[in-house]
């Protein structure tokens, strides 16, 4: 399966596209390939690309004044990554994002985005409904965060994010987390000594 049949299948799970419309819908992206600890977006340039990781894992963070960074997305196979304000307001970034394996993106530029829009209500409810999508996932995250406990919050990471674990630093899990790296492997020894 080409990266492009990869997208459509991906596309195909909201919208119904004809082959044609699925190869109009395709040739709009570009295949982009991106080193381990090679930043795709950085703070301060603005965000022109919308990205599909085809294969690979990419981390989002900020970080304060005080240096201390915060990890706000993970993206492996068949998730998006961008900092989404940059992107769609198309004003500097605030975030970095940075490959942490070897990875192949299908990427889409911002004005190709809108006229992709334009060309087919099709694509446009494509793009809303993960929009909609993306934005009662981060509701869920927030609200799980200031209720739930570290431990909680934790379990449900494992739970839900299964195949992540094992592909994302222990120290940006633990940032993504809301907790230092030593607590968070003082749960995971705790819960090794319980199996």
């Amino acid at each position: 399966m080409t990266s492009k049949d990869q997208l459509i299948a991906y596309v195909q799970n909201f919208v119904t596209l004809t082959p044609e419309e699925a190869e109009q819908f395709a040739s709009y992206f570009e295949e982009v390939r991106v080193r381990k600890r090679q930043f795709i977006v950085q703070p301060n340039f603005t965000n022109k690309h919308r990205s599909f990781v085809i294969k690979g894992a990419f981390r989002s963070y900020a970080v304060t004044d005080d240096g201390q960074d915060h990890t706000v997305q993970f993206a492996i196979e068949n998730w998006w990554v961008s900092d989404f304000n940059s992107y769609i307001y198309q004003h500097p970034a605030t975030l970095f994002i940075v490959a942490i394996e070897d990875s192949i993106l299908l990427q889409i530029e911002y004005n190709k985005e809108q006229e992709l829009k334009q060309a087919n209500h099709k694509f446009e409810t494509f793009f809303r409904i993960i929009a909609e999508k993306g934005l009662a996932f981060e509701h869920r995250r927030i609200l799980f965060n200031l209720t739930h406990s570290a431990e909680a919050r934790y379990e449900n990471f494992l739970l839900n994010f299964p195949n992540f674990v094992q592909r994302v630093p222990q120290y940006a899990l633990a940032s993504y987390l809301g907790m230092t790296t030593e607590f968070l492997s003082r749960i995971r020894n705790r819960k090794a000594r319980k199996s």
